[in-house]
């Protein structure tokens, strides 16, 4: 990582914080807070999505390591650190698992530095550069995971600021050809499955800095393709193989996810 660290835009929301905002955490600015306050009288159901996000990478990552033997995890606009971050899932699982970090925001920058100053994370790395350059991502994530055995690779609320198909699909692609066989794609992003979250979008468009494009459920099955998927498929984030323990009836929301192998 560079000396420096890039000058912080507090004047205009950035999705990494807002999310941050919606999940109940404290690293977020006024601008934040107001940009999210008002997507959220469209659509007060945002605040459970943004959870329903990070339960679903849990429940994944957990997925992963635990049935599926991962050791090793690259995680793309991995946003602001808060509870239960990819490393700490799977470290609760394997503490030998290799997790590497991919995010181009300064603020992300500035609490990986500081995240990854603690004890027992010599197994995390976290890589300064923009998703759309894949051969910058993985020249940096080859020097600290093993591209001859699996990698599962972790997409969340990402995409969406991909508004093109045909480039976001490339984007994704360009990731899972570098994969070896048995490696795995998960990914999870808003829908646009309701009108109050249609709404949300178009506020959120007209507020924040970098906008945000909604999918259908089928064009996320789209990233998908080639892939084989894990059951339950391609679902509302809930729906995705939901702990036993959890209390209450799973209620969908607009943020669909899915797990694939590559063969």
């Amino acid at each position: 990582m560079s000396e420096q660290l890039p000058q912080i835009d507090t004047t205009k929301a950035h999705s990494a914080r807002v999310w941050n905002y919606w999940q109940g955490g404290k690293d977020n600015y006024p601008v934040d807070r107001e940009v999210g306050d008002y997507v959220l009288q469209a659509y007060p159901e945002m605040v459970g999505a943004a959870r329903a996000d990070r339960q679903f990478l849990i429940r994944a990552v957990t997925y992963l390591a635990r049935e599926c033997g991962v050791r090793q995890f690259l995680d793309i606009g991995t946003g602001l650190p808060t509870h239960n971050n990819t490393h700490e899932v799977a470290h609760a699982v394997a503490p030998e698992s290799r997790v590497v970090y991919v995010d181009n925001d300064p603020m992300v920058l500035a609490h990986a530095r500081a995240l990854l100053t603690g004890d027992g994370l010599s197994e995390v790395r976290y890589v300064d550069a923009d998703l759309h350059e894949p051969e910058t991502v993985l020249s940096a994530a080859r020097d600290h995971l093993d591209f001859s055995q699996p990698i599962a690779l972790t997409i969340l609320g990402t995409m969406g600021h991909t508004p093109d198909n045909e480039v976001a699909y490339a984007a994704v692609g360009a990731y899972v050809d570098a994969l070896p066989s048995d490696s795995f794609l998960a990914m999870c992003d808003g829908t646009a499955t309701s009108e109050p979250m249609i709404e949300a979008a178009r506020r959120w468009n007209e507020t924040a800095a970098i906008p945000y494009h909604l999918r259908t459920p089928k064009e996320i099955e789209g990233f998908f393709t080639g892939l084989d998927l894990v059951e339950p498929g391609v679902v509302s984030a809930p729906f995705w193989k939901p702990a036993r323990t959890e209390v209450g009836k799973a209620t969908e929301v607009d943020q669909y996810c899915g797990v694939a192998r590559k063969p």
